[in-house]
């Protein structure tokens, strides 16, 4: 892996000694995690199923009073929260396999499904294995620009992309839905790389994960509420729009602001595991916050941690945490983080910047790292 941009100061050098002392403390940090798990990793779970299963039902049932605007509302913030909790802190860290030692089946990443529009099986292949596995890595990693934003100065610049701007507007109110043709590969289709035979497989997934989830939202429930029905319909409409826009603007500002790097497939091929851990850290970033916050966001505010340990639960990823940075500072590696409004700004700030021609715009100051292989480093004489 050699990553060329500069700091201020030049790059940052590391020696294969110093990747294998980080993959090591990682590997030290992971393996203690690991053999801590136990029964206050279970409480937590289920407390917070328990509170998304109280926020559910008590938004369903303010929609009958939904006649009323502040019980309309009350109900909408309701519904919200709990679909909030259940895709992120519940369903997303489930699905990672994150509490599958507890072996029991309700929580269990192989039979869970969530509350969401994507079928889980589809969800797992194009996140857990597509992106955890080649994080930041263009033309392996699609969740680089999630095949129609231009989100990296990597991607080469073409017309379409001064779209750029509205088509993140639609990707954030549409999320689950954009989340669910991930694995469709649209741009492949219209390049001619793909056929639309081979979505066939997938479209019998979404019939039926999509039907069963629109069938509950815009029918069964508004109907239950009798007269209420478009009342109810607006309301579940409204909690949906709610958390696709929080889901968006947490895993982007996870992924995407200033700072974050991006890698070819030349610089990454045959890495170590110290490299790979590298490039978790340089390819992820953090959301500062309080509890409640890094709660409804899934944790994924730590997304380091995450990347480094995606089937650790991520309720510990705030103790981790310190430890983290502390190594990253150890070795002058940066360890991107920062307030909410800072991280989503420099995104959006991204999204316009990259919808122009490069003639147009500068290359962002992101630190430079440059990770030396044993080869290269015998070679240089290091």
């Amino acid at each position: 892996m050699t990553i060329l941009t500069e700091t201020k100061d030049g790059p940052l050098v590391l020696s294969p000694s110093d990747i294998e002392e980080i993959g090591r403390a990682l590997d030290e940090l992971r393996d203690r995690v690991a053999a801590d798990l136990g029964e206050r990793d279970r409480e937590y779970l289920y407390k917070v199923i328990k509170a998304q299963r109280g926020f559910e039902v008590a938004g369903r049932g303010l929609m009958y009073l939904g006649f009323l605007p502040p019980f309309w509302l009350a109900a909408v913030a309701s519904l919200a929260v709990s679909k909030i909790l259940d895709n992120m802190e519940i369903g997303h860290n489930v699905m990672h396999g994150q509490y599958d030692w507890m072996r029991e089946p309700d929580v269990n990443s192989r039979e869970f499904e969530w509350d969401n529009v994507c079928p889980a099986d589809q969800w797992k292949h194009s996140h857990n294995y597509m992106h955890h596995t080649f994080t930041n890595i263009h033309g392996m990693d699609r969740d680089i620009g999630y095949g129609i934003l231009r989100i990296d100065e990597g991607q080469k610049w073409n017309p379409y992309y001064l779209g750029n701007p509205l088509y993140a507007f639609l990707l954030m109110v549409l999320f689950e839905w954009g989340v669910m043709v991930h694995d469709a590969e649209a741009e492949n289709i219209v390049q001619g790389k793909r056929k639309w035979s081979d979505l066939k497989p997938l479209m019998k997934g979404w019939w039926k994960k999509a039907g069963r989830q629109t069938l509950k939202d815009y029918v069964v429930f508004p109907a239950l509420t009798g007269p209420l029905f478009l009342s109810t319909l607006a309301g579940n409409a409204t909690a949906n729009l709610v958390r696709n826009v929080w889901a968006f603007s947490i895993i982007f500002c996870g992924h995407f602001p200033s700072g974050v790097q991006t890698f070819t497939q030349d610089e990454t091929m045959d890495e170590t595991r110290g490299e790979w851990y590298i490039r978790q850290m340089l390819g992820s970033a953090n959301i500062d916050g309080g509890k409640l916050f890094h709660i409804m966001s899934g944790n994924l505010s730590h997304q380091i941690e995450h990347h480094l340990f995606p089937d650790l639960p991520a309720g510990r990823y705030p103790e981790m945490a310190p430890e983290v940075k502390a190594l990253c500072e150890k070795f002058g590696l940066p360890y991107n983080t920062g307030p909410f409004s800072k991280q989503i700004g420099s995104v959006w700030a991204k999204i316009f910047k990259l919808a122009l021609p490069d003639s147009f715009t500068k290359g962002d100051p992101t630190p430079g790292v440059i990770v030396m292989r044993k080869r290269e480093a015998t070679e240089a004489g290091v």
